[in-house]
């Protein structure tokens, strides 16, 4: 747990007092929008069950994202959509949402963590590669990201029940793409991903 705090502990010695950490949630799918969240934890309030979001079951994602949102000095989910990704492309619209995260942020921090993207957010950042394994900050967004995008695919799951999004919230299995051949695309499809089906 401690080795979560490296980075952290080094910026709250060089001065800085309220660090964000950023991550994202669905660059990779063919349907639904990506996702970041941004957040600044109260360091003071320490949740040892945070890690990366993928390494977290459901349940215990749900019950951090309660945890994470009850006690941070500020948290912001933003979603771009699969219109823009297929007008933008998925790697701007992922710099998209996370610029917007950061700055829907109140207080905005001092400084950012943030896992792997580089972009000039207009604030000191460091770019951290599997940030969300190695920064509490960027592990506590990644959890934000991952449950609200979940959600939302679960709402769509019901608008589109053929495709069985609740299962797969959008990415490429093999069930997916066999409902998508089966009935074509729907309004979430990201038609810049799922072209090469339809050649």
């Amino acid at each position: 747990m401690n080795d979560l705090f490296k980075y952290e502990n080094e910026l709250v010695q060089q001065g800085f007092r309220l660090i964000a950490g950023m991550d994202e949630a669905g660059r990779g799918p063919l349907a639904g929008p990506v996702a970041a969240a941004c957040c600044i934890p109260d360091l003071s309030v320490i949740f040892e069950e945070i890690n990366d979001s993928k390494k977290l079951t459901p349940k215990k994602r749900a019950r951090l994202f309660t945890d994470i949102t009850d006690t941070s000095v500020a948290q912001s989910v933003v979603f771009i959509d699969e219109k823009v990704i297929d007008e933008i492309n998925i790697l701007n619209a992922t710099k998209r949402a996370m610029n917007s995260a950061v700055w829907s942020l109140l207080p905005t921090p001092d400084y950012l963590l943030v896992d792997a993207v580089k972009h000039d957010f207009g604030l000191p950042y460091k770019a951290i590669v599997h940030g969300d394994a190695l920064s509490y900050s960027i592990a506590a967004a990644s959890i934000l990201a991952k449950v609200a995008r979940d959600e939302l695919m679960d709402k769509y799951a019901e608008q589109y029940p053929e495709y069985g999004f609740e299962k797969h919230k959008g990415y490429g299995t093999a069930f997916h793409i066999e409902m998508l051949k089966k009935y074509g695309p729907c309004p979430i499809h990201r038609k810049s991903f799922i072209k090469n089906f339809f050649a």
